[in-house]
């Protein structure tokens, strides 16, 4: 559903691979201020979206608009008041941390950026890491430092793909703790793509449920369990996908 307020709005969205359908006529949108979780198993094509969310991936049909601009066609124009996060995706390794948020400053324009850089290092307690090389830090502190990346130009919409993936359940924890106070602190819109139910569930104001590449379902986390009459995410994901799809 297309609200018109809507800071995102993805309209039929399609991304063909051969003869594959990776997304299928996908649509939502997303309202200023408000964290969205996009929730499916591997190959649901949630991965898939958000790079064509990002102009990695050029759509097979259907629209995006962000910001009110036409993303396929100017996203130019909107580009530096979003940024992305993800493990899968590698800081340059052999820069330091200190030299990486540098030249992503550099490439975001920022303004004042050492002091933005000081203020991230406070916010991640990375003060003891800018001089270690990306190679050298844990799955956690990458993220970290991943995470601070993808604030450093404040961003008006952020995009995470699995952030907490592989990360133990206290350091997930105080992740989602951040996103939260950022969102709080800043009325930036978040789009939180993971297969973890129970993460989505803590974190996320609406939840939009893929499989096979097509929306299945999508709601309040506590809208979609009393809609179904299950006790989480997972029984309403699980009984879904039972059914071959959503209401």
């Amino acid at each position: 559903m297309i609200k018109p307020d809507s800071l995102l709005e993805v309209d039929r969205l399609s991304k063909r691979f051969r003869s594959k359908w990776a997304v299928n006529e996908l649509s939502f949108s997303l309202s200023p201020g408000s964290i969205m979780g996009l929730l499916g198993g591997n190959g649901a094509g949630k991965t898939t979206t958000l790079s064509m969310l990002l102009g990695l991936l050029e759509p097979t049909s259907g629209s995006i608009r962000l910001f009110g601009h036409d993303f396929v066609k100017n996203r130019h124009a909107v580009l530096h008041r979003m940024n992305f996060c993800s493990p899968y995706v590698d800081l340059p390794q052999r820069l330091t941390v200190r030299e990486n948020l540098r030249v992503f400053a550099r490439l975001y324009g920022v303004d004042n950026s050492s002091a933005r850089i000081e203020e991230l290092t406070a916010d991640f307690r990375l003060l003891e890491l800018m001089d270690q090389p990306i190679r050298r830090l844990s799955s956690g502190q990458k993220t970290r430092v991943s995470l601070a990346k993808a604030l450093i130009n404040q961003p008006e919409f952020l995009l995470l793909d699995e952030p907490t993936a592989s990360l133990s359940p206290d350091v997930s924890q105080w992740i989602r703790q951040r996103l939260r106070d950022y969102r709080d602190q800043t009325g930036a819109s978040i789009l939180f793509a993971s297969h973890d139910m129970r993460e989505v569930e803590l974190l996320c104001d609406e939840v939009v449920m893929m499989s096979h590449g097509r929306l299945i379902e999508q709601g309040s986390p506590q809208d979609l369990q009393d809609r179904h009459q299950r006790g989480s995410l997972e029984e309403v994901f699980l009984a879904l996908n039972e059914q071959g799809g959503g209401a």
